[in-house]
């Protein structure tokens, strides 16, 4: 027993769960699904919501702002062409996205065993992205920084249930904006070796993510393999500006993947229905998807979505209530049925607090994008606020529901020893099976064991500080950090990343925009 346990009653316990929570495990690099989807639409239903996707890029059209490059693309392609304005015949969209697009890919890692496959049955979970505050019990809400930023990178890298560095896991605003993209990359190279997504705020900085990438892996095998996953929302309703295009470009030049998805509050940037928002989202992203496969077919690609609903009254986003989870049945279905790997989903809540509103919201969340076959769960770890914030305990605590995710989509073990027969035969009737020699051989595998849930009787956790589950995960992230060991990284590449940094960051003058 450890001098830490020793100290009071019951501390084994609190040990062996810092134990499991604090270390890098042997984990899988990806979820593997082994059950069912769940599907909410009839073949008609489905049919019916593809039909009029393909109304709306016929009759109403996208807008794509701020590049004639890619106008002139579709209209080479045959779509018509009016001002910013483009309108696609019926189903040119559907052929040219699976003329080549690939239902699934691999996004290679800096470790190989780390390197992950996107699409088909395979899960893919990722940190939260994007939020400009940082929250935890110690210091509160707060802007951001640096350190923030490579804080959620070591814990992204240590927890078992997350299978990507992801990107902008926060922004860190104490680094000039033009010039931040480079710290942040660096920081996913440097404290962890799991795959990372590329910047998007500028097309220049996506091209010193490609660069840096190519300083790790190698030019030819960038341009071959697909090391980056970036994220290029659509300006919804049926916009795509300037900024994103230009990444996008970028990136599909270089086949690199791009999740190309709408960024959806139903009610003010889709409609309040479900049927509506779907035929929307789906319309948006097929928009997108073609334009990737016109600039360079095959390149990797996802259909991606964000959909929460606005409260009616007073118009603030919501998360967790049912009809977002229709929306991503529903198009996770359509992703299927186009061909294309699906992301969605994530631990999503507008609490500000890792309380039981975030925990209620972040789990129907999670749970939806877990039964309705998300491939890549942008926002799994992490999310607060309705994004605003990320959150230490809210980050640890959605890691243990991850791990849970993963032993949801293995499915049911129906091996000679997951059949018990033996423990039925040794025990009998009217017997307890906790001695059993089934029991005593499976104990230590047999269910899902929380690294954050209390389980123990009411005086066994007054012993332990009677703490609640934000304050159990406070001392859990904490660990993790105390224990963090960089992954090695070859010594002439981070020297080759630092000089690519300088030189580059020495070359323009700093800026807040």
């Amino acid at each position: 027993m450890s001098e830490r346990a020793g100290r009071r009653k019951g501390g084994g316990r609190a040990g062996r769960r810092e134990a499991r929570a604090s270390s890098v495990k042997a984990a899988a690099p990806y979820i593997q699904r082994k059950i069912p989807y769940v599907e909410i639409l009839s073949e008609e239903g489905l049919q019916l919501i593809e039909d009029n996707a393909d109304k709306l890029l016929e009759e109403v059209g996208i807008d794509f702002l701020d590049d004639p490059e890619v106008l002139e693309l579709f209209q080479v392609a045959g779509a018509s062409v009016d001002g910013t304005r483009v309108r696609f015949p019926r189903g040119m969209c559907r052929q040219i996205i699976q003329a080549s697009a690939p239902s699934e890919y691999i996004q290679h890692a800096r470790n190989p065993e780390r390197s992950v496959v996107i699409g088909g049955k395979n899960t893919v979970l990722v940190p939260a992205y994007g939020s400009p505050f940082a929250h935890d019990l110690d210091k509160g809400r707060r802007y951001s920084t640096i350190e923030d930023f490579r804080n959620f990178v070591k814990l992204a890298y240590m927890a078992p249930g997350i299978h990507h560095s992801g990107g902008t896991v926060c922004e860190p605003v104490d680094l000039p904006v033009n010039k931040r993209h480079y710290d942040m990359v660096y920081s996913h190279f440097k404290y962890s070796d799991k795959p990372l997504m590329g910047s998007v705020t500028h097309y220049r900085r996506a091209q010193d993510t490609v660069d840096m990438a190519k300083l790790v892996f190698g030019d030819e095998f960038v341009d071959q393999n697909c090391v980056l996953t970036s994220l290029i929302n659509v300006n919804s309703p049926m916009v795509f500006d300037g900024t994103m295009l230009g990444s996008l470009k970028v990136y599909a030049r270089n086949n690199q993947s791009c999740v190309v998805s709408p960024f959806i509050l139903a009610g003010a940037m889709s409609p309040v229905t479900v049927a509506g928002t779907c035929t929307q989202i789906l319309a948006e992203a097929m928009a997108g998807i073609a334009l990737t496969q016109l600039i360079r077919p095959g390149c990797p690609v996802v259909f991606g979505t964000f959909a929460a609903a606005v409260s009616m009254a007073t118009g603030a986003p919501t998360f967790g209530t049912p009809e977002p989870s229709q929306v991503i049945y529903a198009t996770a279905a359509l992703a299927r049925r186009l061909g294309v790997p699906y992301r969605s989903g994530g631990g999503l809540c507008g609490s500000k607090l890792p309380d039981a509103q975030a925990a209620y919201e972040a789990a129907n969340t999670l749970q939806t994008a877990a039964l309705a076959g998300v491939n890549f769960m942008l926002h799994t770890a992490g999310w607060l606020e309705g994004g605003l914030a990320v959150g230490y305990e809210k980050f640890v605590m959605d890691c243990d529901q991850a791990s849970m995710i993963a032993v949801l989509l293995e499915g049911m073990d129906l091996s000679e020893n997951a059949q018990a027969m033996d423990a039925f035969h040794e025990v009998g009737p009217g017997k307890h099976f906790l001695g059993s020699a089934h029991t005593l051989s499976n104990f230590e595998s047999a269910f899902y064991r929380s690294t954050i849930a209390d389980n123990n009787s009411f005086e066994q956790w007054s012993a332990e500080g009677s703490l609640d589950a934000a304050q159990r995960a406070n001392g859990i992230w904490k660990k993790m950090l105390a224990d963090y060991e960089a992954p090695a990284l070859d010594s002439a590449i981070d020297e080759a990343l630092l000089d690519f940094m300088a030189r580059e960051k020495a070359s323009f003058a700093d800026r807040d925009y």
